[in-house]
């Protein structure tokens, strides 16, 4: 392994510990608890400060929302987001690690049947504030409506009895399951693309972290960790040209 200069060291982890976001709320990437997380964004997040040889302290967050939010206050020195133009504006992204769909889940006897008619007049859509989906829907849809929660969204979308539910396709597949009177419509709305990010800024930080992440692809090291987290369905990121 090659050694890493102080400079790249100095720009992921100015404190001398590196500060990893861990979004709770996509157990894609997260499993576990906030005392105890696992997952491929952990694993990935440990073997960078492995080879920063830097001490490594997990700062968990219930919603991606929270983790971009906290990025005013400094509070984390890399972090796993969907790739998204606002947020892009303020942080340095890698080329994706994993895919990942955005799915709706509906009513059994909901008259929607595909995605396209999602974005009709009246219909109400519930969404988590700020998720990778939100951002999307709202730049994108034409005539639903959004309803949003700082939370999991499953609660909102039974108590408002809500049209459709907006979401990550393995949890809401998941849901779907487990809950006699939905059912998932066909097809993605979205594709999610997960990756790694630093403030913008840490420009020695950003360039070293994107060769990282397409190593860490290459060598099956995130197919791995999915696998390993159950998440042997989620899709690994193709290599960048």
């Amino acid at each position: 392994m090659p050694s890493i200069s102080p400079a790249i060291v100095q720009s992921f982890a100015p404190t001398g510990t590196l500060r990893a976001a861990i979004n709770l709320g996509n157990p894609v990437l997260v499993q576990g608890t906030a005392a105890a997380p696992t997952g491929v964004t952990v694993d990935l997040a440990t073997e960078l400060a492995k080879r920063l040889g830097v001490p490594l302290k997990l700062v968990p967050f219930a919603q991606a929302g929270g983790v971009f939010e906290a990025l005013q206050q400094g509070l984390w020195d890399i972090a796993f987001l969907a790739i998204e133009p606002k947020r892009a504006a303020e942080i340095d992204f890698t080329a994706p690690y994993v895919i990942i769909e955005g799915v709706y889940v509906v009513p059994k006897e909901s008259k929607l049947q595909t995605v396209e008619e999602v974005d009709s007049k009246g219909v109400r859509i519930s969404v988590i504030t700020n998720a990778a989906y939100d951002l999307f829907l709202t730049r994108s849809l034409k005539n639903a409506e959004l309803v949003r929660s700082p939370e999991a969204g499953f609660a909102q979308f039974e108590r408002e009895k809500l049209d459709v539910i907006a979401g990550v396709k393995q949890p809401m597949v998941a849901y779907a399951a487990r809950t006699p009177g939905v059912r998932v419509i066909p097809g993605r709305f979205m594709e999610i693309r997960q990756a790694m990010g630093t403030p913008k800024g840490r420009d020695a930080a950003a360039a070293y972290l994107r060769g990282f992440v397409e190593e860490m692809k290459a060598s099956g090291f995130v197919g791995d960790s999915l696998k390993r987290g159950g998440q042997g369905d989620a899709t690994v990121a193709p290599a960048e040209k």
